[in-house]
């Protein structure tokens, strides 16, 4: 069987873009400094990737690798939790009001994205779109096996429907809230995953990895 062919994507090299063979993407990279680059199985991965978060697309490597690294709190220690995962959360100050909100990886607690303050959101919509920018980040790196913890019961079911319930209204302040809502209302329309969205047991295992410490 011929070996699957790869395709490579330099975000930080002599020359940046999607190349189709190692040999032109070492030419990119060697001796470069502080060089960003990734193999994908897909030539439609990679432009994807490219056009993305070059620091998303490398964070969510680096996390995934870092097993060594020492969390602010040891899960290792606490009975239950996948400490392979994504964690996310949302905050908000006011209702509405600025809304923003993160990833981060349960093992090591590194974030892997955030994003905001945003202004006129909800704290359900904040996690709603964390859960689906960490569905959508985790198709881009080929993890359907990557669970994602979420606090948020509302949010949950958001993603289990499929589309966002909010009752808030769209005004000039929110647009940029309702741009992302209508992103991710339409990613989940048009993609499948199998990553399993879990319940973070707050009583038992204490505040989520990706809490902002606001409460």
């Amino acid at each position: 069987m011929a070996p699957r062919r790869k395709f490579y994507v330099v975000w930080n090299g002599y020359a940046t873009g999607v190349f189709d063979s190692w040999e032109e993407c070492q030419l990119q990279v060697k001796g470069y400094p502080d060089a960003r680059y990734k193999s994908f199985d897909s030539q439609e991965a990679a432009v994807e990737a490219y056009r993305g978060d070059p620091v998303q697309e490398m964070g969510i490597l680096k996390a995934i690798a870092s097993h060594d690294a020492n969390p602010v709190v040891n899960y290792a220690a606490i009975p239950g939790i996948t400490l392979d995962a994504i964690a996310v959360d949302a905050a908000c100050s006011r209702n509405p009001g600025p809304v923003e909100y993160q990833g981060v990886w349960v093992r090591t607690g590194q974030r892997i994205f955030h994003v905001g303050p945003l202004p006129g959101g909800t704290n359900n919509i904040g996690e709603y779109l964390a859960i689906v920018h960490a569905l959508a980040l985790l198709k881009r790196r080929g993890r359907p096996d990557i669970p994602i913890y979420s606090d948020s019961r509302t949010a949950r079911a958001w993603v289990r429907n499929r589309v966002a319930k909010t009752t808030l209204a769209p005004t000039a302040q929110n647009t940029e809230i309702f741009r992302l809502l209508n992103n991710a209302n339409e990613w989940l329309r048009n993609n499948t995953f199998t990553n399993p969205i879990l319940t973070w047991d707050t009583p038992q295992w204490g505040e989520i990895p990706a809490d902002f410490g606001r409460k």
